[in-house]
This record gives structure tokens, C-alpha cells and sequence, in this order.
């Protein structure tokens, strides 16, 4: 969205410090990404225009990208679907459709911005055939309860016959925004045109295969995605590769965010940065209070949750 650039950074210390939660690094890390996440941040901020290339990634970022490099169409299908057969398995992730959903799904393939959208990619023909080979609701962590969330299987063109002609799609439902705009900034009114829009600003490569479009009336983004579409595991790291997996992860986001201010704007939100910072911690108090609070929240609703869901075992037996 185009709003307060804090909302970036609360989003992706959230990130961090909830896969380190996951992990048995120690709770310290947390804090220090935090102090080295905003090290990264204001570092490019600083420095526009020296966008943080590969070359500059943490061995633990350059391991995720050369094994990116290496990935293809199988890899994605046993990651994702945990079959490389062209069908999406029905099961604990994976729901039937609709007979209205399956034939909203035929329709916006047959629209033509969306076929330009999956032939542009990789080793495609603007002429090839895409035809939705299955589809499936996708039961994919707490973002999409209660959401349209789908997983669209397609082949395209000749090389259906073969793996490398199929295609993984995700669509997914564009809700509101929860914090306000900009009231000086030109904002998409449709939510599906918003979501995209951010993420052309904040990630080109990203951005650039998402379409907006509408799913039975509902907003909604389409991506297709793709086999190097790879995170980092964080469980994976020592608590030295974490850290500066956080500092180049912030400055990408600096990188982005300095490109949509001008001269005056970046040195006022630099003056902010460094504002309401404690003797213990070298970050923003609102990060570290933020972060807090929304971990909080979740573990609450997480446990929250186990106990309806014991107490309606309980009682179906």
C-alpha cells in the first residue's frame, strides 16, 4: 500500500522474528536482527541508488540463490503440490472447488491480459494454448481463512506432454487495507489493483508477473509461481547468517523505499528512524514494541484456537 514506510518494516521484523521463534536459535536473535535489520535499512536509505546486488548477500542469502538458479518445474510441484502428476492432490492443504468456482476459474483464463501474463514468462510463445488442467481451494496459513485462496494448475502450449510445460498459479483474494493512505497519494480504489501496485514498487521482479483481477465479484491477484521462488530457512542458520540475512533483507526494502521519496522526504524519515531509541536496544521502541505485541497476539490466537478446536473433539466424540 502506499502509506507510512513503517508499516514495511514492522512487516518484515514480524517476518524475522516469528521464523525465528520456529527455529532453536536463541531468543537474543531477535533483538539483534532487529538492531542489524535497521542497520541495513537506514543504510540504504542513505545511499540510494547502490541497489544491494547478489554480490552483496550473506553466504546464507547466495546459498538460497544458487539453489534457486538450479530449480526447475518438479521441484516446485513436489514443494508445493508434493506431486510432479499434473493434478493438485484433494486432502489436509488441498479442497475440492465449487462447480461456480470451477467455472469462474476457466473464465479468467481465458481472459487475454491473463494469458499474455502466464506466455510472457520463461520459454513461452505469445500464441500458446493455456488450458487449466485443476484446480483447488488452498488451505494456506492463517492469511487465507475465511479467503478465496486457490492453487490453479495450467499447461501451456506443446510442452504440455512433458513437466516443463505446466504451470503452478496462485490466486488470491485482495482484502483492504488495514492502516490508512496517503491522503496526497493517487490510490487504487480496487484492492486487487493496490496490492499489485505495492508490490511493483517494493518488488519489480515480483510485481511484474502479479495481475490484478476479480474472482466471483471478490478482488483478487493472480502469480504464477515459479520454481526459484525459494525463502530462507531459518532453522537452517547459525545465528551470525540470520542476522545478516536480516540486514540485506532491510536494506532491499531501503533500496525501495528511497525510491519513491525525494531528497527531503528520506532525510525526514531518517530523523525519525533515529528518534525514540533505548540505551539497550539500537532500534525504533515502536519496532520492538510492535513486533512484541503482534507475536503476542498471534500466540494467543493460535492457543486460543487449539482449545476450540479440543473442546469440539471433545464433544463430537
Amino acid at each position: 500500500m502506499i502509506g507510512n514506510p513503517a508499516h514495511d518494516l514492522i512487516r518484515l521484523a514480524l517476518s524475522l522474528a516469528t521464523a525465528i521463534r520456529g527455529s532453536d536459535l536463541p531468543g537474543v536473535t531477535t533483538a539483534l536482527m532487529l538492531e542489524q535489520m535497521m542497520e541495513g535499512y537506514e543504510s540504504a536509505l542513505a545511499n540510494p541508488g547502490k541497489n544491494p546486488g547478489k554480490s552483496a548477500a550473506p553466504s546464507s542469502v547466495r546459498r538460497v540463490l544458487k539453489r534457486a538458479l538450479k530449480r526447475r518445474w518438479h521441484h516446485l510441484a513436489e514443494e508445493r503440490i508434493e506431486d510432479v502428476q499434473p493434478e493438485i492432490p484433494i486432502g489436509k492443504r488441498f479442497w475440492p472447488v465449487t462447480a461456480a468456482e470451477k467455472k469462474e476459474t476457466e473464465r479468467i483464463f481465458k481472459l487475454p491480459e491473463v494469458r499474455d501474463l502466464i506466455t510472457s514468462l520463461k520459454d513461452r510463445d505469445n500464441g500458446d494454448e493455456v488450458e487449466v488442467v485443476d484446480a483447488a481451494y488452498w488451505m494456506k496459513g492463517c492469511s487465507s481463512l475465511g479467503r478465496l485462496r486457490f492453487a490453479v494448475l495450467l499447461g501451456v502450449g506443446k510442452k504440455k506432454k512433458n513437466s516443463e510445460g505446466f504451470c503452478l498459479v496462485d490466486i488470491k483474494e485482495a482484502v483492504p487495507a488495514a492502516a490508512p493512505h496517503s491522503d496526497k497519494a493517487d490510490m487504487p480504489r480496487d484492492h486487487a489493483k493496490r496490492v499489485v501496485e505495492g508490490a511493483r514498487k517494493l518488488s519489480p521482479f515480483l510485481g511484474q508477473r502479479m495481475l490484478p483481477g476479480h474472482f466471483l465479484g471478490t478482488p483478487a491477484v493472480l502469480r504464477e509461481l515459479l520454481p526459484q521462488d525459494l525463502r530462507l530457512e531459518m532453522d537452517q542458520l547459525t545465528r551470525d547468517e540470520a542476522i545478516g540475512a536480516a540486514r540485506f533483507l532491510a536494506s532491499v526494502v531501503g533500496e525501495a523505499h528511497a525510491q519513491q521519496m525525494d531528497k527531503d522526504e528520506r532525510k525526514e524519515w531518517r530523523t525519525v528512524l533515529k528518534q525514540n531509541r533505548s540505551k539497550k536496544l539500537d532500534a525504533p521502541s515502536w519496532l520492538w514494541t510492535s513486533v512484541v505485541q503482534l507475536v503476542a497476539s498471534h500466540e494467543s490466537a493460535y492457543l486460543e484456537h487449539c482449545r476450540h478446536y479440543a473442546l469440539g473433539a471433545a464433544e463430537r466424540r
